[in-house]
């Protein structure tokens, strides 16, 4: 089998995706984005791996729109079995899925949505989304959450298959050394505090505002807050911390390298994703769930965030599950689980047996049954 697959750039936590994809099947990857998406934290950068792939060269018309006019004879040139593409690019999603047509190339749609965007821009662009959705030979999906939103929309359910979103569990299931942990709680002044973290963007999207007022709520003692991560909304988020008076129990770590965040991962008692939905839609997954649950990090996250809706999150077996914009309900999660030891340890084996199967080899055989059913139409 022989895969174009495009999308706009290769992150952190994709190479050894696509790796392996390019193992197990003949496959070429072409990126059109530089990795200057407003969601994309640029300190985390574009990467490469061992995969044949190129970066092409383009220009923004306007800060949502990049064109990249090489794009189209690289999809018009492609001799092989099937076309992959990603639900991103607003030039190069219908450009690839409209040559791809004509030439009457097998086409698969990989998508993390589970909720239409409500910006101006996105419902009148709706129509077209949808034909795609509804034209595409195959659709790949991030989860469960993703396929039940397109079944909705009245894609039939046999040519839909999920990919569960992974992340390199080798990498993030690492026994960390205590000589590290211990270097790390100097360096923040830790002491040995219990350690309540998040892990992202400080943006307004991501309801940090929701876990600090839960977090100043909280009577259980011995506990910080770490937050880990850098964005526009620091200062914001830093005037509300002295409102709540809780300066001294919380700590901004500013920027921290994907590879390095695992060491906060093995100190945590429990993450939380406090992700809020917007007009620009809701958290498509939240990797940082899986990061978090390869060390046996319990997670509460909001009902906006991907990897709750998706199977990843379950109440009671890996975490809790809570609506979002919900302080009272975020704070009495963090207390059942803070004040119980027998049943944080029981969610911390349940993150660890869940997250064990969720792995690149799965995402990969999502990805390659959808291949080989649209071929086969």
């Amino acid at each position: 089998m022989k895969i174009l697959f495009v999308s706009n750039f290769c992150p952190h936590y994709r190479v050894r995706t696509y790796e392996m994809l390019a193992k197990r099947a003949d496959t070429r990857f072409v990126f059109f984005s530089p990795g200057d998406e407003w969601y994309w934290g640029q300190a985390h950068g574009r990467q490469s791996g061992d995969f044949p792939h190129e970066y092409l060269r383009g220009f923004s018309l306007t800060p949502w729109v990049r064109v990249t006019p090489k794009l189209v004879p690289v999809v018009a040139r492609f001799d092989g079995d099937v076309i992959i593409k990603c639900i991103n690019g607003r030039f190069a999603l219908p450009v690839t899925f409209l040559i791809a047509k004509l030439r009457r190339i097998p086409f698969v749609l990989w998508t993390g949505l589970w909720e239409h965007p409500r910006t101006i821009f996105h419902r009148l662009t709706f129509p077209l989304t949808r034909y795609i959705y509804r034209h595409a030979d195959a659709v790949v999906t991030y989860g469960e959450h993703v396929r039940r939103y397109l079944l909705s929309l009245g894609i039939p359910a046999g040519r839909v298959f999920v990919a569960p979103h992974a992340v390199d569990n080798a990498a993030y299931g690492r026994a960390v050394p205590p000589g590290e942990r211990d270097e790390l709680r100097a360096r923040h002044g830790l002491g040995d505090r219990r350690i309540v973290l998040y892990v992202g963007r400080l943006e307004e999207s991501k309801g940090i505002g929701y876990l600090l007022e839960a977090f100043a709520n909280l009577t259980v003692k011995g506990l910080v807050l770490v937050l880990v991560g850098q964005g526009a909304e620091r200062p914001a988020l830093e005037a509300r911390v002295a409102e709540l008076q809780v300066a001294d129990r919380v700590v901004f770590t500013g920027y921290v390298s994907p590879e390095d965040t695992v060491r906060f991962f093995s100190m945590a008692e429990v993450m939380v994703l406090p992700s809020v939905s917007g007009r620009a839609g809701s958290e498509p997954w939240g990797l940082v769930v899986n990061e978090a649950m390869n060390q046996g990090v319990p997670v509460i996250a909001t009902t906006a965030v991907g990897a709750a809706q998706g199977g990843l999150v379950r109440p009671g077996e890996t975490g809790e599950m809570v609506p979002e914009r919900d302080a009272r309900a975020l704070g009495e999660a963090l207390g059942r689980i803070l004040e119980d030891e027998g049943y944080r340890r029981r969610l911390s084996e349940g993150a660890r047996r869940l997250i064990a199967a969720w792995d690149n080899t799965k995402m990969t055989d999502g990805f390659l049954a959808a291949a080989r059913y649209a071929m086969s139409r």
